[in-house]
């Protein structure tokens, strides 16, 4: 199976690839940098090659050495999104197979994108500093000199030697995990080497590490299964997490193992991050990260790291060849969290998690009416063009959306399940095109379906799903709704009393939403923006009869926002964006900047379609608490970049 050339790496991985790689490094809380040196395995996979080029962004190389020898090295010219290709001379005379190792010394910079320095006011216990890293789609180049692209799997060893506790997407050889905080060490001030071992073939993105106060909380053990999972937290955190996750992430991961081939990762821990780290979760090998976003103490946010884990298959075992096939990994991970999500609750969940996520992908492809390119499943990058100015939700969105109408094409689910384990099967620890997937999907059918399956399939509106662009999809999806009638109900209600002025005769109750889960106030949330943008005493009213205005719960107040900020021109908006505004960056009276992208992109272009230049002021004087990935797309959102 041969992979294409990756359009943001510019390795020349299929001449020569990296196979594993030992790193040791030196975390430097005071000078904010990663240093000590990466030591490659290399395979020529053609004969004689004379060099072989790494990815590099903003590293300072220092020397290289090849086969114990001092190494011939260069470094290009720096590419704004690439960064600059490191070469390194290798030995002439080499066959296909023949292995070499090539140590490079080197360190990061304070422009790392890959890496977010926390003063110690930034974390919860606020007594010691923070640093985690973000690898996906492109910034692995920017904590080592690596073959950053997805086509390129390795294994890898690290050493760290740190002041504080280092956690990395791998297993812990030593000090054991369970057994005293940094070794029984001084934490802060006694340097402890953290050893860690990854043996599954990984690619580039999925290595992680963060630095901090942490504590672990071993999970309970799953009777029956190899793997282990636990919780790290800080110290002041601990105890929540493990209350969020206990009862949960061994019953997530045991269930996706009806499915699905067994997890091969040997252990599955999650981390959850300070506020500033960008995502809901990042499916790291080993080492899920997590928003903190997701301790709201009642457990109805847990069903995030069915996603993450979900992961373990579909990115981290199949994986995308490069950003062009984002949706392999997204779109088949949204699909495979919401069959789970049928099989830990009900059918009705299913469908209920669908049409929540219609929404999003609605708003996802307005932001790129001016862009439709970034409507498409596949999207044909340009040489050196940014992947994150495409990152949004249509991948998850169109992408699950696909998959399950390939599934109601075929025959439904129960027939559906054993195809997905055979694609599962087939190109697990491979990474692939969206042609390889379409290949096996028609050769699995013919096997298993014959004429009749291959006649469904070639009805599919193959054009119109990978790279149809607007506003629709190619077909018309219907969810199950049956969860979601009396949040669509409610909203009706709130739409209806519109041209009632005196609120005390809206008839209106806090009792309304007494039966409503988290996700049954998010869908009302949300089917209020379909409707017209309510009178800024109405909305006044709302977000103070259902304590949306206080809520600790990031998705609702995320989206009682999004309802006061529906029409820019209006007073309710010019009202609430400072108050969004405040939000977003913690000047609130909490303190909690939401950096979580989900939650500050859309509430900053929001508060600026409302007010720019409050938008543009707010977040000048609070972007270095956003992580680097967050703050430039920000800078792009408010057209600042």
């Amino acid at each position: 199976m041969t992979l294409p050339s990756d359009p943001t790496s510019q390795t020349n991985w299929q001449d020569v690839a990296s196979v594993h790689a030992d790193f040791d490094w030196s975390v430097d809380f005071a000078k904010q940098t990663i240093s000590g040196s990466v030591t490659h395995t290399l395979v020529w996979r053609k004969a004689d090659v004379p060099e072989v080029t790494f990815d590099t962004q903003n590293l300072d190389v220092q020397k290289v050495i090849v086969e114990d020898q001092p190494g011939e090295f260069s470094l290009g010219a720096n590419h704004e999104v690439m960064g600059a290709p490191l070469k390194v001379v290798l030995p002439s005379g080499r066959a296909v197979g023949d292995k070499i190792r090539v140590q490079i010394f080197y360190s990061t910079s304070q422009d790392c994108t890959a890496l977010q320095w926390l003063d110690k006011e930034q974390t919860q216990g606020k007594t010691f500093p923070f640093m985690f890293s973000q690898c996906q789609p492109i910034y692995a180049r920017s904590l080592a000199p690596l073959q950053d692209s997805p086509s390129v799997k390795i294994t890898y060893t690290a050493k760290v030697k740190s002041v504080l506790p280092a956690l990395l997407s791998a297993i812990r050889v030593s000090p054991p995990s369970a057994g005293p905080a940094h070794d029984g060490k001084v934490i802060g001030t006694d340097v402890v080497t953290y050893e860690y071992k990854q043996p599954v073939p990984i690619p580039s993105y999925l290595i992680a590490i963060a630095v901090g106060n942490f504590r672990y909380r071993a999970l309970p053990k799953v009777e029956g299964k190899e793997w282990t999972s636990g919780a790290w937290a800080e110290p002041e955190l601990i105890d929540a997490t493990y209350w969020e996750f206990s009862e949960d992430v061994g019953r997530f991961l045991s269930t996706a193992e009806k499915i699905l081939p067994p997890y091969r990762f040997g252990v599955y821990d999650v981390l959850v991050l300070p506020p500033s780290f960008p995502y809901g979760g990042m499916e790291n090998a080993c080492l899920t990260f997590l928003t903190p976003t997701l301790l709201v103490g009642d457990r109805t946010l847990v069903d995030v790291v069915v996603h993450e884990l979900t992961h373990s298959w579909f990115g981290n075992g199949v994986t995308q060849a490069n950003s062009t096939h984002f949706w392999l990994n997204e779109g088949w991970t949204t699909y495979i969290e919401r069959v789970l999500l049928q099989l830990l609750h009900t059918p009705a969940d299913r469908g209920f998690s669908f049409l929540i996520g219609a929404k999003s992908l609605q708003d996802a492809l307005k932001q790129y009416e001016g862009k439709p390119k970034y409507q498409r499943l596949v999207i044909d990058f340009d040489v050196g063009e940014d992947p994150d100015d495409a990152y949004s939700t249509v991948p998850y969105e169109k992408g699950a959306n696909f998959i399950l109408h390939l599934e109601r094409m075929l025959g439904g689910l129960d027939e559906f399940l054993p195809y997905v384990h055979d694609y599962v099967s087939t190109f697990m620890g491979k990474s692939i095109t969206t042609e390889d997937w379409k290949a096996h999907l028609y050769a699995y059918w013919e096997k298993h379906g014959g004429e009749e399956k291959i006649k469904a399939l070639n009805a599919v509106k193959w054009d119109e799903w990978l790279y149809g662009e607007g506003l629709k999809l190619p077909v018309e999806m219907i969810y199950d709704t049956a969860l979601a009638r009396e949040a669509f109900s409610l909203a009706e209600r709130w739409n209806a009393s519109r041209d009632e002025a005196d609120i005390t005769k809206l008839g209106f109750e806090e009792a309304d939403l007494a039966s409503f889960n988290a996700n049954q106030k998010i869908v009302f949330l949300e089917r209020l923006q379909s409707y017209p943008a309510l009178p800024h005493t109405h909305i006044q009213h709302l977000g103070a009869l259902y304590a949306f205005l206080r809520t600790p719960n990031a998705e609702l107040r995320w989206r009682f926002y999004e309802v006061a900020l529906l029409d820019p021109a209006s007073p309710a908006a010019r009202a609430f964006a400072p108050a969004a505004a405040q939000w977003v960056v913690g000047t609130d009276g909490t303190g909690i900047v939401r950096g979580r992208m989900k939650f500050c992109r859309p509430t900053f272009r929001a508060v600026a379609r409302a007010d720019k230049a409050l938008a543009v002021q707010v977040f000048g004087e609070h972007k270095l608490a956003f992580h680097p990935i967050a703050r430039r797309l920000i800078e792009k959102d408010l057209g600042l970049a």
